[in-house]
């Protein structure tokens, strides 16, 4: 479905002002403790989905903000460069509506989509396996249909928000053919549908990630999104969007630990002047600042395609591989410019090196990002999407 965009304008800047400092009120003050204790923070989302900020980029018609992808990109970042666990989280969500609002039916829409963009709801999305996390194509859990319903079996690995969410966008195989996997919205109450504890992860630890069990678990047909067999299709098409969110979320994780490189830069003192002063560590600040700006503008130039109807699934990937290295860069160089104290949980950086590991990991590794590339490379001489690219920016 194609959704109504306006072009970014001064109340959309005010939009971004008030998210920052909604973010430095209301999410920073906690960021340490919930993240120290693993304490999901599931005030936070409703707090965010009443402000709005859950359903930016889909259209006010069915709830949500209106905004361009380049403007709900940015707000995204804010958040991110104060606590990255919610970034994700919010990323996740505007995921987990993506099949509804793009591939289901009117009367769909319009029966779930306001609740889900709302605020109140909460959305996980299902698709990775054991032992198909590249590969969704060789995904297990499967759909049997009964009558008026699809009956479910299986489990769903890495999902975010599991335990906590009030529905779950699930893929399943309902054929024997390699691509014979269709798409539902899965309500968290159903019977048979249960959450193993949260995975041990080493950061992002207030965002809980658990398997999701569904045994038995029976939809009714009219919660299928798409015909029978577009699942795959309509997954592949929601991580190009996908990607770009942790794009966003990556840039602001790097922004956020640049903030912080930079305060203790300017305040620490070492032989008689500050160690910004000092052009070792003036060099290492200005290629983390480079490094961000990359990010930054490598991410909004795939939005725009995107806003303007244009190809950009490998922009999209070029911006995830670029911003998740980037932030795993800076990260790191953040806390060598902290040297010691860095190293320690006094300081934020520590945390930040532990969540920037998991961006290159996610919306499919960035050696799969690799090959998105490297396919679409070889279809073309790469310069033709360039063009494009600057045509629609002119």
């Amino acid at each position: 479905m194609p959704a109504t965009r306006v072009m970014p304008t001064e109340e959309s800047a005010d939009l971004i002002t008030l998210v920052r400092e909604l973010a430095r009120k209301e999410l920073a003050p906690r960021v340490a403790d919930d993240e120290a204790t693993e304490t999901f923070p599931r005030d936070v989302f409703r707090t965010l989905g009443r402000a709005g900020l859950l359903g930016l980029p889909y259209p006010e018609e069915y709830g949500g903000g209106g905004q361009p992808y380049e403007v709900y990109l940015q707000v995204l970042e804010e958040i991110a460069a104060v606590w990255s666990s919610v970034g994700v989280g919010v990323s996740v969500h505007a995921l987990s509506c993506f099949g509804l609002a793009e591939f289901g039916t009117e009367e769909q829409r319009r029966r779930w989509l306001p609740d889900m963009l709302g605020g109140e709801l909460l959305g996980a999305y299902c698709l990775s396996e054991t032992h198909a996390g590249s590969d969704p194509a060789a995904m297990r859990t499967r759909a049997r249909r009964d009558g008026d319903e699809y009956v479910l079996d299986g489990a769903k690995a890495w999902t975010t928000h599991g335990g906590h969410a009030d529905f779950y966008k699930v893929m399943a195989r309902t054929s024997d053919e390699r691509t014979g996997i269709s798409c539902f919205l899965v309500p968290a109450d159903a019977p048979g549908l249960t959450a193993d504890p949260p995975e041990r992860k080493m950061g992002l630890t207030a965002s809980h990630t658990t398997t999701m069990r569904l045994d038995g678990v029976r939809v009714p047909a009219e919660r299928r999104l798409g015909a029978e067999g577009e699942g795959l299709k309509i997954a592949l098409r929601g991580l190009d969007s996908g990607r770009l969110g942790i794009a966003a979320v990556a840039t602001g994780l790097a922004q956020g630990a640049l903030d912080v490189a930079l305060a203790y830069a300017r305040e620490r003192e070492t032989f008689g002047k500050k160690i910004i002063d000092h052009q070792g560590l003036a060099f290492v600040l200005a290629d983390m600042a480079a490094a961000v700006e990359s990010a930054r503008a490598t991410t909004l130039h795939a939005a725009r395609l995107k806003d303007r109807g244009l190809p950009f699934t490998k922009e999209a990937s070029i911006a995830k591989l670029v911003a998740t290295d980037n932030a795993m860069k800076v990260t790191t160089d953040a806390v060598q410019v902290l040297g010691g104290a860095g190293y320690t949980r006094d300081f934020p950086v520590e945390r930040h090196m532990r969540e920037a590991k998991v961006m290159q990991i996610f919306e499919g590794t960035n050696q799969i990002q690799r090959l998105v590339i490297g396919r679409a490379l070889a279809k073309d001489d790469g310069r033709g999407t360039v063009s494009v690219s600057r045509q629609a920016e002119s």
